[in-house]
C-alpha cells in the first residue's frame, strides 16, 4: 500500500517530491466537490487521448478544461483562505516557510524516528 504524500500542518498544501502543491478548498459543498473532480478527471483522460493523437488543439481544449476544474476545487486561481498568508503552490517546500517542517520530515523519514 502507498503511503499518501504529506500535507502541511495547515493543510493547504501536500508535498511531492520536494515541491508543495495546493489542496481543495476544504469548504467545498461535497457535491461541488466530487462534481469538479469528475471534470478534472475527464479532462486529464482527454489531454491524454490528445497527446496520444498529436491533436494541438484538442490538447489545448483539454489543458484548458484541466485548469477550469482545478480552479473550481481551489487548486489554482485565488487562494482559498483569508488570512492574508501567500500562495507557494509548486514551490520548492525548502524555499518556503515549510522548510523547517519539511526538513523534519526527511529526517524522520531518514532516521525512522517518529516526531
Amino acid at each position: 500500500m502507498k503511503t499518501p504524500p504529506p500535507r502541511t500542518p495547515d493543510g493547504r498544501y501536500l508535498v511531492v517530491r520536494g515541491r508543495l502543491w495546493r489542496m481543495a478548498d476544504p469548504r467545498l459543498p461535497d457535491a461541488q466537490r466530487q462534481q469538479a473532480v469528475r471534470a478534472l478527471m475527464a479532462a486529464r483522460r482527454a489531454v491524454g487521448l490528445a497527446r496520444r493523437r498529436g491533436d494541438r488543439e484538442a490538447l489545448a481544449r483539454a489543458g484548458a478544461a484541466v485548469d477550469a476544474a482545478k480552479r473550481q476545487l481551489g487548486e489554482r486561481g485565488p487562494v482559498w483562505w483569508d488570512d492574508g498568508a501567500p500562495d507557494y503552490n509548486r514551490h520548492l517546500a525548502r524555499n518556503t516557510p515549510y522548510a523547517a517542517w519539511y526538513a523534519g520530515l526527511a529526517v524522520d523519514a531518514a532516521t525512522g524516528r517518529g516526531s
